[in-house]
């Protein structure tokens, strides 16, 4: 059954009544409904279109966590040839809420980074809901090492709350090992191009995504920290998200307005979740013409355009 959140309410009795109706039909093929069932099919589309067409940024925020939107494996199965996984930091441990490997993108090699969050309750728990220990962005900094060594154009694909803050994390130097990826995003030689397919939260979206390009999907959000803990700072009261979120411009529509992302991908009316493959399709036409504009750059053009890219956020013109 399709999950549905607490604003398409109206969406899910319509669509509920369309399933029945054409459980009806299957049960009794004598009895015509067609003209019905189609009326009733319009009506809840017009429902949705209208919904998605202006929806809020707290609502924005509970689309880019919907449990059944595409995650980073999706986009591997659906874009990436012969992927090799590549697993461990060297230092500590395997994190398996960040993956990377080598494979193929239309024909090019290529180092894939991405967090995880797992598809039901047992990969959420494996892949601890896409929050990164320290140990993951020391392995995401040996793979963009390894990438700029071959000549490797790096993707990172983020969707993450933030990277995880329990004491152990903190203990290996989580804060260190989030800097150290960031500034190895920043010296790297081959071009990255970073999507936030979900949720970008934080340094623990930043370390993986300081990037030549960044893409949103339409309804992911990219916030300096999550709503709920936003409002916890400022209001000292986690169930204002809603006002943090309003507050804090976190939609991608928001970010390419300010000049933080450089273009937002598109997604089906009512989300990525409802067409998965569809959405997989369109970032990898992104991802590629993006990777495809640097042929022509030397590594330390693609270093100082990157470098200056971060440099001019939030500067006045």
């Amino acid at each position: 059954m399709r999950t549905y959140l607490d604003f398409e309410k109206p969406i899910a009795e319509l669509e509920s009544k369309v399933a029945e109706l054409k459980a009806l039909a299957a049960e009794q093929p004598s009895v015509s409904i067609e003209e019905e069932l189609a009326k009733l099919e319009h009506k809840a589309r017009e429902a949705l279109e209208e919904t998605y067409s202006d929806l809020t940024p707290w609502q924005k925020t509970q689309v880019a966590r919907h449990p059944e939107r595409p995650h980073f494996r999706h986009y591997i199965d659906g874009l990436v040839k012969d992927f090799t996984p590549l697993s461990g930091d060297r230092f500590f441990a395997e994190d398996q809420a960040i993956l990377g490997g080598i494979g193929r993108l239309s024909g090019r090699s290529v180092m894939v980074i991405g967090h995880e969050k797992g598809s039901d309750t047992e990969g959420r728990i494996k892949h601890n809901f896409g929050m990164a220990r320290p140990e993951g962005y020391r392995k995401a900094v040996r793979l963009m090492e390894m990438a700029d060594r071959f000549s490797l154009p790096v993707i990172s694909l983020v969707d993450t709350a933030g990277a995880y803050p329990g004491i152990g994390a903190e203990e290996r130097g989580q804060a260190e090992a989030i800097a150290r990826s960031t500034d190895c995003c920043l010296s790297l030689g081959v071009p990255i191009v970073s999507v936030i397919i979900g949720e970008g939260g934080s340094g623990g979206a930043v370390a993986i995504a300081t990037a030549n390009r960044i893409y949103m999907l339409e309804h992911a959000i990219y916030t300096v920290a999550s709503p709920e803990a936003a409002a916890s700072i400022l209001w000292r009261d986690a169930s204002r998200a809603v006002d943090a979120a309003t507050n804090m411009k976190i939609t991608a529509q928001d970010l390419l307005r300010l000049g933080i992302i450089d273009g937002i991908i598109a997604e089906p009316v009512g989300g990525a979740h409802r067409d998965g493959v569809e959405v997989v399709r369109a970032a990898g036409d992104i991802i590629v013409k993006s990777i495809a504009a640097y042929d022509a750059l030397t590594p330390e053009q693609i270093r100082k355009e990157r470098r200056e890219k971060f440099l001019a956020m939030g500067t006045v013109s």
